[in-house]
């Protein structure tokens, strides 16, 4: 919402807009790998994430403070500050998530965490919204008093998890737990010394499947980053206070679309698998485009009636599917393909990292395209580039549920390991 708010209130261009947000998703694409290998070896997850939410919602105060054309370039610092701090955030969430409910509660949780997400952040637009619209032109409080009780609510939720709550072991895919759906038997094992190898991060970057899934994720930002910026900024430029309540609107709609989409993943992934519902996230996009093309070409955006500006605040409702599937699915596949290595948070900032340089060119790109060619043009470039990831996930990603490799890969220390059939067996190992 930011990226309105620079042009419609402060008179950024969108080359302007575009530097900035390069700026903001560089950081985050620089500091998200290293903060997951943090949280992989930290114990004290709860509070380097809330040192990260009162340091990132303090870099969006300094944002309303100093944002006007003399302060560019403190601008680009503060998002440069920002985008780094902010990165911490989702994989913290994650790492705290894995360790309190274990990777077979990693679907239901993940589910709901998601969908309270997009809930939180409905109310939070729609607040925002009604604040800047009966203040506009002038709303710089929008900003200085949304954020500030946003942290507020999500410190004190944060700090109802007690250090205890947490498995660091398991939080990190450490420790060996049946994956869901995997049919595997138990083998028991007996050593007096048994110790959990964790997988360097070398080898876990010789995982042919990670590297695929982390070149999806790139291509898929690559055409995705930019899109709701773009429609943001077509349904609020030229239409005063009416243009901020119309990008209020297209946030909260996809938001809510999105709750409902997380809470599909739940329901379908654990059962049929991940591949299905990542084919439908990917192929929104280039559908998506193409509508989004069309409308613009029927009537020129600046001139749009009511009736059209609705239609393009509807296809919100694709971004909605799409990225309430995606944001779901890419943690789950990450902590499967994670499984028994001890690097979930590295193998999700990974894939967040490579979420965020696709959304760093993406957002760059779209804007210029829009700014020199119209946005017209832009769109039917971003339909064709969408198709890619699409078809590389259907021809080439396998389906990843059950995947999980063994968890907890021992060595022998001194004494000898020794395999043995359990005594008495349960009627779902016969």
């Amino acid at each position: 919402m930011q990226s309105v708010y620079l042009v419609a209130a402060k008179g950024y261009s969108e080359m302007q807009v575009g530097v900035l947000l390069f700026v903001f998703g560089m950081s985050q694409f620089l500091c998200q790998t290293p903060a997951g290998y943090l949280f992989d070896s930290t114990q004290q997850k709860v509070s380097w994430l809330s040192a990260a939410g009162i340091l990132t919602t303090l870099m969006t105060v300094l944002s309303a403070i100093f944002a006007c054309d003399s302060n560019f370039e403190v601008m680009v610092a503060i998002k440069a500050a920002q985008g780094g701090i902010s990165s911490f955030i989702p994989l913290g969430l994650n790492s705290i998530t894995q360790g309190t409910v274990g990777s077979d509660g990693m679907t239901r949780q993940v589910a709901g965490n998601e969908m309270m997400n997009r809930l939180g952040t409905a109310v939070m637009v729609i607040i925002g919204s009604l604040i800047a619209f009966a203040q506009y032109p002038i709303f710089d409080s929008l900003l200085l008093v949304v954020s500030p009780i946003a942290c507020i609510g999500f410190l004190y939720c944060l700090n109802q998890i007690k250090s205890s709550d947490i498995d660091h072991d398991v939080a990190r895919g450490l420790v060996a737990e049946t994956g869901e759906n995997d049919g595997a038997e138990e083998t028991g094992v007996q050593s007096s010394t048994l110790c959990p190898r964790t997988t360097s991060p070398l080898e876990l970057l010789k995982d042919p499947t990670l590297l695929l899934f982390v070149t999806i994720c790139f291509l898929f930002h690559l055409t995705n980053g930019t899109i709701l910026p773009l429609v943001r900024q077509i349904l609020a430029i030229g239409n005063g206070r009416s243009g901020i309540l119309l990008n209020g609107m297209s946030i909260t709609t996809a938001q809510l679309v999105m709750a409902a989409s997380a809470n599909v993943c739940d329901s379908y992934s654990s059962k049929h698998g991940r591949k299905m519902l990542f084919l439908i996230a990917l192929g929104i996009v280039p559908i998506r485009c193409a509508i989004l093309a069309f409308l613009l070409t029927i009537k020129g955006f600046n001139d749009a009636g009511v009736f059209l500006r609705f239609l393009i605040l509807s296809t919100q409702v694709l971004d909605g599917i799409g990225a309430g599937l995606f944001g779901t699915m890419y943690i789950l596949v990450s902590s499967d393909i994670s499984g028994g290595t001890g690097r979930f948070g590295l193998t999700l900032g990974l894939a967040t990292a490579a979420m965020s340089i696709g959304g760093i060119v993406s957002r760059c790109v779209g804007q210029a395209l829009a700014e020199y060619f119209g946005y017209v043009s832009a769109f039917w470039i971003l339909m064709d580039m969408s198709v890619v990831p699409t078809l590389m996930y259907l021809i080439f990603m396998p389906e990843i549920l059950g995947r999980k490799q063994k968890i907890g890969v021992f060595r022998e220390e001194k004494t000898k390991v020794v395999e043995f059939e359990p005594l008495v067996t349960s009627p779902a190992m016969q």
